[in-house]
């Protein structure tokens, strides 16, 4: 697969608004020196093969893998009113070996 193949693909709008934001947690950042993997916070109806092509289009890295994760919105109550967040998708994206996203640097 050469360096053309993502952008080519798909269309370049759609894989800018694709990753919605990094998930920076406790959990994330032990995931990340671990297994190096980066957690994003993606659109409900992106699929694996669009968001390794977001990620490597906007951070230039190399791409190993995407495994995808539903999260259900929580149930909340305010005081007598009951109420629910959002349904939302989790990506986790695995890196090549020598591959980094440094997000404190990016800024």
């Amino acid at each position: 697969m050469n360096a053309a193949t993502p952008t080519t693909k798909f269309n370049q709008e759609r894989l800018l608004q694709v990753l919605l934001a990094p998930v920076i947690s406790e959990k994330g950042t032990y995931v990340a020196d671990k297994h190096d993997q980066v957690i994003f916070r993606v659109m409900p109806d992106a699929s694996k093969p669009e968001i390794k092509a977001a990620v490597e289009l906007l951070f230039k890295v190399q791409v190993e893998s995407v495994q995808v994760s539903n999260v259900h919105g929580k149930r909340k109550r305010f005081g007598v009113h009951a109420g629910r967040r959002r349904n939302w998708k989790k990506a986790y994206v695995c890196l090549k070996p020598g591959q980094e996203i440094n997000f404190a640097q990016e800024g």
